[in-house]
């Protein structure tokens, strides 16, 4: 046996592979360039500010998800801390990395503190940073406080950071952000700088991941990264997230087909196949549609919102023809969109889009959303056979005799002759209807087709004889009332004394006929006055009464006309000499009540009268033979 040791062979350790860095997080922003893509406003703002030395103290960025919130804060963190050999200042141009760039990035430098209020809600955290920023920073120019989904604070914690945002030192700066502005008191925003950052457009999405995919090395299809793009609504995290998705699907490649089976989509192209069945009419051909592509793997709810975006973007291209431009839409979008847009109604695509919204969730709560989405194609293909709106008031009001300009045709005229009328053939309103669109001819005809059968053959007749339309009497009252004290004498005689008493010191006529009455009321009037005095004038005198509150004056309640009449009596009886020597020669004396007695003296004197013409006496008034 040997005494010497075995010769061991250098054994080379096994290399780990690199861990594997998902798009969202290898293809972070790390400047301002970076964040061009859909964001110029706030990007042009911050370069003057820091030109020119405009440096706020907080600074509040708003957004939906995904559109670079937090990415933006810690490059705002590190343009406020940076520096180099060569340059010593906040810039926005940082091409060149600076000492504390990189741990800034990372969020792991001592001087910029990242806290999330979605976890540290309270007081007492707030309290902390409070305490800590009368210290200086440690290595870095600024103390930086970025505070994400910041609208999680509670009161209290807001109410404890105004003061300290209001006036920090000038060595720290804030930086929140949130996905709900609305929820952050305006007493906070107030003394922030706000950066509402946008939705990416598809297009710029479309953009970034065909350049991300060609540093990556990954083939793709074009039309693959539109679906994904649309599917990302605006987010490009959620887009680049998608993005790993589909190429791990794909086996390292993005492709249509797969990106629309990991999606549960449907083909664009059957979406506009079923949006042109739905707007025939065609029940049958939409849910054969329907079918095919359930049985090919789209998600039924997903079919209805693709119908809806459709609907949406041929609206859209009716008024803004540009809208055919967008990256993310296929050719076929582009076309066919263009024929619908100028072809279909702006009713017809409005009442899709009201019943699509209606539809959807219906679908998605619904425990069988296949049947319930078949239920919304046959509830759509059904109401491409009704009339809109628009038109069935207009029927409606030529079935009710309307006149001329609401709905009813006006008579043709024909030049400046004069034809008897009488010849012409009578034409019952209520059972023709003017065709759409149909011109006169050289005659002076006008075609006329009958609304009960739509498969009737146009018949042409000559001008349609204009006859007014009856005017339905109104109903007289069995009892006359045109006045407030006919109405008051009403309450008498039906002994309503208290609906008298309302009725003469509240009701200040406004204008009254058989039907109606507009009244003003003071504001101490009893609230159930004019519902009250409606019931009792439809019982008393058999008909419908309408009693409006108007807001014209009005004349004045018969207590007010009774008192200006007595004042009127005292004034005109102070004028009276014998009244005022009266005054004069008793001190003290005052008139209390003016009765006129030429009234009662009358029927005083008519009563013997009428008790001799009683007993066959001769009276004036009386016919002698």
């Amino acid at each position: 046996m040997s005494d010497e040791a075995p010769i061991s062979s250098p054994v080379s350790p096994v290399e780990k592979p690199a861990a594997y860095r998902v798009l969202a997080r290898k293809y972070r922003p790390k400047d301002f360039s970076d964040l061009m893509v859909g964001q110029e406003p706030m990007v042009r703002t911050l370069t003057n500010a820091f030109e020119t030395g405009r440096i706020a103290q907080a600074y509040m960025l708003t957004g939906v998800r995904g559109v670079g919130k937090t990415t933006t804060a810690r490059i705002l963190a590190r343009a406020l801390n940076y520096k180099t050999g060569e340059i010593d200042k906040p810039t926005i141009d940082l091409r060149v990395p600076g000492e504390h760039c990189q741990a800034i990035m990372d969020g792991r430098h001592v001087d910029v503190i990242e806290m999330d209020a979605a976890s540290h809600t309270g007081i007492d955290d707030i309290r902390e940073i409070i305490e800590q920023v009368r210290y200086r920073p440690v290595s870095a120019r600024y103390k930086v406080y970025i505070i994400d989904e910041v609208h999680m604070l509670s009161t209290q914690a807001f109410n404890g950071l105004l003061k300290t945002l209001e006036e920090p030192p000038e060595h720290v700066k804030f930086i929140f952000a949130t996905t709900e502005i609305r929820k952050v008191p305006i007493t906070v925003l107030s003394r922030c700088q706000r950066f509402d950052l946008r939705r990416i457009s598809a297009s710029d999405l479309v953009g970034l991941f065909s350049t991300i995919l060609s540093k990556e090395a990954v083939p793709f299809e074009p039309e693959a990264l539109a679906m994904v793009a649309r599917a990302a609504e605006g987010s490009a995290r959620d887009g680049l997230s998608l993005l790993d998705q589909a190429i791990a699907h794909g086996g390292g490649s993005v492709e249509m087909e797969t990106v629309r089976s990991m999606l549960g989509l449907a083909d664009r192209a059957r979406i506009v196949d079923l949006f042109e069945h739905v707007i025939k009419g065609d029940a049958a051909a939409a849910l054969d549609e329907f079918a095919a592509q359930y049985e090919a793997g789209a998600n039924p709810t997903v079919v209805l919102t693709d119908l809806a975006d459709f609907t949406h973007l041929v609206t859209r291209m009716k008024y803004v023809p540009e809208a055919a431009n967008d990256q993310s839409l296929s050719e076929i979008e582009r076309q066919r969109g263009a024929e619908f847009a100028g072809s279909v109604a702006v009713t017809t695509l409005s009442r899709i889009w009201q019943m699509l919204l209606k539809g959807i969730p219906e679908a998605e709560s619904s425990a069988r959303p296949a049947g319930a989405a078949e239920m919304v194609l046959i509830r759509l293909a059904h109401a491409a056979h009704l009339p809109s709106p628009e038109e069935a008031a207009r029927r409606l009001l030529e079935l009710s005799g309307g006149e001329p300009g609401e709905g009813r045709p006006a008579p043709a005229r024909n030049g400046g002759n004069t034809q008897s009328q009488a010849a012409q053939p009578p034409v019952q309103a209520r059972s023709v209807e003017a065709a759409p669109m149909q011109r006169p001819s050289g005659n002076g005809a006008t075609m006329l087709r009958a609304v009960p059968d739509a498969a009737a053959q146009p018949i042409s007749v000559g001008r349609i004889e204009e006859r007014p339309a009856p005017v339905a009497a109104k109903p007289e009252p069995k009892v006359p009332v045109n006045s407030v004290s006919d109405i008051a004498e009403l309450c008498a005689k039906n002994r309503d004394i208290k609906l008298k008493t309302l009725v003469r010191g509240f009701l200040r006529l406004v204008h009254i006929e058989p039907g109606r009455l507009d009244v003003n009321l003071p504001d101490d009037a009893p609230k159930t006055l004019l519902n009250e005095l409606a019931v009792k004038l439809k019982e008393w005198t058999g008909i419908h009464w309408v009693v409006s509150y108007s807001r014209e004056p009005g004349e004045p309640t018969l207590v007010e006309a009774e008192q200006r009449a007595q004042e009127q009596r005292v004034n005109d009886a102070r004028q009276d000499p014998d009244v005022a020597a009266i005054l004069a020669r008793f001190p003290g004396a005052r008139i209390t009540d003016v009765r006129i007695r030429a009234a009662e003296e009358e029927a005083e004197t008519l009563a013997p009268a009428a008790a001799e013409s009683a007993d066959g006496d001769i009276v004036p008034g009386d016919d002698i033979e």
